[in-house]
């Protein structure tokens, strides 16, 4: 049975991280938290009338 040259093994090597890579920035990009109404509410801005 034939062994795989250095050459190939580096080369599947870098397939399979390059895939890896893309799967985890893939995964980052497509995550969308939610926030929640209270959360929101909470960073309104005030009126503030100014009396000088």
């Amino acid at each position: 049975m034939p062994q795989m040259s250095p050459l190939l093994w580096l080369n599947l090597y870098i397939f399979f991280f390059s895939i890896f890579l893309l799967f985890i920035v893939m995964s980052y990009f497509t995550f969308t938290p939610l926030m929640k109404e209270q959360e929101t509410a909470k960073y309104e801005k005030q009126q503030m009338s100014w009396k000088w």
